[in-house]
């Protein structure tokens, strides 16, 4: 009686080897986890994305020898920031919160201003 061949878990084509053996070349099994991951993966990946966007905009707003820009909600949206995405929040004692985007944050003023401020390296 003979016993058919494993099939690849990526491509199905036989798979020549070991018992234990799930797939017929590590471009199969690459290709394989790859996909078992994407799914979870691209969500996390668009947030990551936003994030990342939101930090170079506030970074590009504020120049290295600066330590505080103020801006308008406008152009913030104009440059495509996403308010909903950032990494943390900080409140001060008197109560502002700041959204951060990893080493930079803003705080909303009056008149739909924005502050742009960068943490400081200690």
């Amino acid at each position: 009686m003979a016993v058919e061949p494993k099939k690849c878990l990526s491509c199905g084509e036989p798979v020549i080897g070991r018992i234990d053996k799930k797939f017929c070349d590590d471009a199969c099994r690459n290709n394989f986890n790859n996909q078992l991951k994407s799914s979870d993966s691209k969500l996390i990946r668009k947030i990551n994305n936003a994030l990342k966007k939101n930090r170079n905009i506030l970074a590009s707003l504020l120049p290295e020898e600066e330590n505080t820009a103020k801006i308008t909600r406008e152009r913030l949206l104009e440059l495509g920031f996403q308010f909903k995405y950032r990494t943390h929040s900080y409140t001060t004692k008197k109560g502002n919160v700041y959204g951060y985007c990893y080493d930079y944050g803003y705080l909303r003023l009056e008149s739909d201003r924005f502050l742009v401020v960068r943490i400081k390296d200690e």
